[in-house]
């Protein structure tokens, strides 16, 4: 019975969406259990979606590229983000101290879809 269920895992496909919080988007996406995230990133570029230095999350956990959707338990219905690295600041331009450190925010502003500002940084290194 554990073969059949596993042979049949193979046919399913769950219908979810992705979040593009930048850009305000919500678009469908048509996913099966064994696809990693960097299929679902695939996905999105055959779409004319841009993923690079953008990172998923779902149920407020970072997850990674190797990941399967079985791995991250979607479901037909499951809503991943998909946001801008956080070390990136206004619209994807990296925030830089006067020192020439990189800085990581504390706190973002979101205005338009873009991070407007980002407030309490802190030095990176």
């Amino acid at each position: 019975m554990e073969g059949l269920r596993r042979g049949l895992s193979r046919w399913k496909r769950y219908h979810i969406k992705v979040h593009l919080a930048d850009e305000a988007l919500l678009l469908p996406l048509t996913v099966r259990p064994r696809d990693t995230l960097s299929d679902l990133r695939a996905q999105l570029v055959g779409q004319g979606v841009s993923s690079w230095k953008r990172t998923f999350y779902y149920n407020a956990r970072r997850l990674d590229d190797h990941q399967t959707v079985r791995d991250v338990r979607l479901q037909d219905g499951s809503v991943l983000l998909l946001v801008s690295d956080p070390s990136t600041g206004y619209c994807g331009n990296p925030l830089r101290r006067k020192d020439g450190g990189s800085q990581v925010p504390r706190k973002v502003t979101w205005v338009g879809g873009c991070r407007a500002m980002a407030e309490g940084t802190k030095g990176a290194g």
